[in-house]
């Protein structure tokens, strides 16, 4: 296996879990990564890419390639434009973190993320909990339930 591969590469899939036609590219099963996760992810313009939500296990970096928005993190909105790096690290709510396109073009990042085999989401908005065991791509068990 390659341990390298360029975007322009990736084939793009719908985001089967988001709210919105977020597509995606993914990277790390492509050149051989292990413990971490890496993907392409592309937001229409006026979209955004997941619930509003934090993990309680896995960290996620992302890095904006191209576009703008609004990052939503806790209480607060940041916004976001080509070159940014944004840290969302486990813990609670006032983590919970969420992405929008607000520019005429879409917001390309690369999204990166540790890779337990569990994982506990939270979605703030919904007030729902999601519970999952598996590997990125392959869950084995999963359960979201209202709190």
């Amino acid at each position: 296996m390659k341990p390298v591969i360029n975007l322009d590469e990736l084939e793009l899939q719908p985001e089967e879990d988001g709210p919105n036609p977020k597509r995606y590219g993914v990277i790390c099963a492509r050149i051989g990564a292990q413990k971490l996760g890496y993907n392409l992810s592309i937001i229409p313009p006026g979209k955004f890419g997941n619930f509003f939500h934090n993990h309680r296990v896995n960290e996620e970096m992302f890095l904006i390639i191209d576009g703008e928005g609004i990052l939503r993190f806790g209480s607060e909105e940041y916004p976001v434009r080509k070159h940014d790096v944004i840290a969302c690290p486990p813990g609670g709510r006032e983590v919970a973190h969420q992405l929008r396109n607000t520019g005429d073009t879409d917001l390309r990042f690369l999204a990166l993320s540790t890779k337990e085999g569990y994982e506990i989401a939270e979605f703030p908005d919904q007030n729902k909990v999601s519970v999952s065991v598996g590997d990125y791509g392959d869950i084995k068990l999963r359960h979201a339930f209202q709190l």
